[in-house]
C-alpha cells in the first residue's frame, strides 16, 4: 500500500506545476500537449518489456529497482529547458512509472493469492489517496514558490526511503513450471503474445473502456459543467472531485464488498448505477445533476481495474506479470487516447452528446463482466496457476486453451 501511494503521489505532485512549466519554456498548447505525451509513451514502451523482466527477476526485485529509478528520474522533468528536453525527461520518467505500475500490481497479486482473500481494491484505494495527496502537495509547493525540481527531489527521496524500506518485506514470487507447448507448436517471442489469450483480451478491453471513462472525467468534467451547464468555475471543479470521492470510497471498502458479493454480481450492478446515473444527468442537464452523475460514474468504475488486475493474476498457464502488463497497456491506451477522442468528437457534434459515450461504455462493461467468465474465479487457491509462463502459454496454445475454458466453464465462487 505504501508503494501504491508513493507511485501516485510523486506523479500527481508535478501536475500543479504544468502551467508554470508551460510559461517558463514558452510553449503553446499544442507544443505542450506533444511534450506531455512523453510520459504515456514511455510507460507503454516499458510495459512491452516489463512482463518478461518480471518473469526473470521476480516482482519484489523489480519493484525495488523500478521504484528507485522512478524516484530519481523525476528530477529531470524540473530541469528541462526546452520542449524536447521536457518530452525526453517525461519519457524516461514514464518508463519507470509504467514498469513500477506493472511490478507493484504483480506483487499485489502474489500478496492477494497468499492471503486467499481480496485486497487489490485496497491497494488501488491507496493509489487514489496518493493522487489526492500529491496534487495537494504540488499546489502547496507552487503557492510557496518551491521549484519543481526541488519538490520532486524531496518527495522522491522520501518515497524512495519509505516505500523502499517497505519493499524489503515483500514476498518472493512462488516458483512455477511452464506448461509444455503442444507438439509442433512454436513459442511466441512477441512481447504481447499473451494477447492471444481471449480472457486477457476481454480483461484488456474492459480496462480500456474503464480508463477511457476515468480520463474523460479527469479532463472534461469541469469543461462540461462550466461551458455546457453554465455553472461557476468553483462548482465546475467539483465534478472531478465527486468522481474521485466515490471512487476512493468504493475502493477502500471494495475488498469487504467483494468478500460478500461475487464480482460478476457486484461489478455489473455498480456499472449499471453509472450507466443510469450518468445517463440521467446528461438528460436533466443541471449542475447538481451533473455532480451526481459524475459521482455515479466514479462508483461504477471504481472496482473494475483492481478486479481486472486480480483476474489477470489468476489465469492458469499465464504468468501474472505478462498478463498484468498487457491489461495495463490496453488500459493506458484508453486513458491517454480517450480524452483527445472526446475532444475531436465534441468539436464535430457537441460535448454533451459526446459524453453520452460514457454510459454506453459502462453498459458494455456491465454486460462483459456479467456474460463472460473473465472476472470469475476464487481469489484463494494455489498460487501456481497465477504464475505460469504467459509467453509459453500464449504462444504454444496453452494460454488460449485456458482462456477458452475460463470463458465456458463456471467458477465455484460465482
Amino acid at each position: 500500500m505504501v508503494v501504491f501511494l508513493g507511485h501516485a503521489l510523486l506523479f500527481a505532485s508535478w501536475t500543479a506545476h504544468i502551467p508554470q512549466v508551460k510559461a517558463h519554456l514558452g510553449l503553446t498548447d499544442a507544443r505542450l500537449g506533444l511534450a506531455l505525451f512523453g510520459a504515456p509513451m514511455g510507460s507503454l514502451a516499458a510495459m512491452l518489456v516489463t512482463g518478461r523482466l518480471l518473469v526473470r527477476f521476480g516482482s519484489r526485485r523489480m519493484v525495488q529497482a523500478t521504484l528507485l529509478g522512478y524516484c530519481l528520474t523525476g528530477v529531470g522533468v524540473g530541469l528541462a529547458s526546452t520542449q524536447f528536453q521536457l518530452f525526453a525527461a517525461l519519457a524516461l520518467w514514464g518508463v519507470f512509472l509504467g514498469a513500477l505500475d506493472v511490478s507493484m500490481n504483480t506483487q499485489a497479486i502474489v500478496v492477494e493469492r497468499t492471503l486467499g482473500r481480496p485486497v487489490m481494491s485496497g491497494f488501488h484505494g491507496a493509489w487514489s489517496l496518493g493522487g489526492f495527496a500529491g496534487a495537494g502537495l504540488g499546489a502547496l509547493a507552487v503557492a510557496r514558490g518551491l521549484s519543481l525540481s526541488a519538490q520532486l527531489l524531496v518527495l522522491g527521496l522520501l518515497a524512495a526511503a519509505g516505500a523502499g524500506a517497505a519493499s524489503t518485506q515483500m514476498l518472493s514470487d512462488p516458483p512455477h513450471s511452464p506448461p509444455p507447448p503442444p507438439a509442433g507448436a512454436k513459442r511466441s517471442r512477441r512481447p504481447f503474445g499473451v494477447l492471444r489469450n481471449p480472457v486477457v483480451l476481454i480483461l484488456g478491453a474492459v480496462a480500456l473502456a474503464c480508463m477511457l471513462c476515468e480520463g474523460a472525467a479527469a479532463d472534461w468534467s469541469a469543461v462540461y459543467l462550466h461551458d455546457s451547464l453554465r455553472t461557476t468555475p468553483a462548482v465546475a471543479g467539483l465534478g472531478y472531485a465527486a468522481f474521485s470521492a466515490t471512487m476512493v470510497a468504493f475502493r477502500l471498502t471494495g475488498d469487504r464488498l467483494l468478500i460478500r458479493v461475487p464480482k460478476r454480481t457486484l461489478l455489473p450492478a455498480l456499472a449499471a448505477v453509472a450507466t443510469v446515473g450518468f445517463g440521467a444527468a446528461l438528460l436533466v442537464r443541471t449542475p447538481w445533476a451533473g455532480l451526481v452523475g459524475f459521482g455515479c460514474l466514479g462508483a461504477g468504475v471504481a472496482l473494475v481495474i483492481p478486479s481486472a488486475m486480480s483476474a489477470a493474476g489468476r489465469l492458469p498457464g499465464v504468468h501474472a506479470a505478462t498478463a498484468v502488463a498487457a491489461v495495463s497497456a490496453l488500459g493506458w491506451i484508453g486513458f491517454v487516447g480517450g480524452p483527445p477522442l472526446i475532444g475531436h468528437l465534441a468539436e464535430a457534434i457537441s460535448l454533451p452528446a459526446t459524453l453520452a459515450l460514457l454510459p454506453l461504455l459502462t453498459a458494455v462493461i456491465a454486460i462483459a463482466i456479467r456474460t463472460t467468465r473473465a472476472f470469475g474465479g476464487a481469489v484463494g487457491g494455489a498460487v501456481d496457476g497465477a504464475v505460469g509462463d504467459a509467453v509459453d502459454g500464449a504462444g504454444g496454445g496453452a494460454g488460449g486453451g485456458a482462456g477458452g475454458g475460463a470463458l465456458s466453464s463456471s467458477s465455484p465462487s460465482d
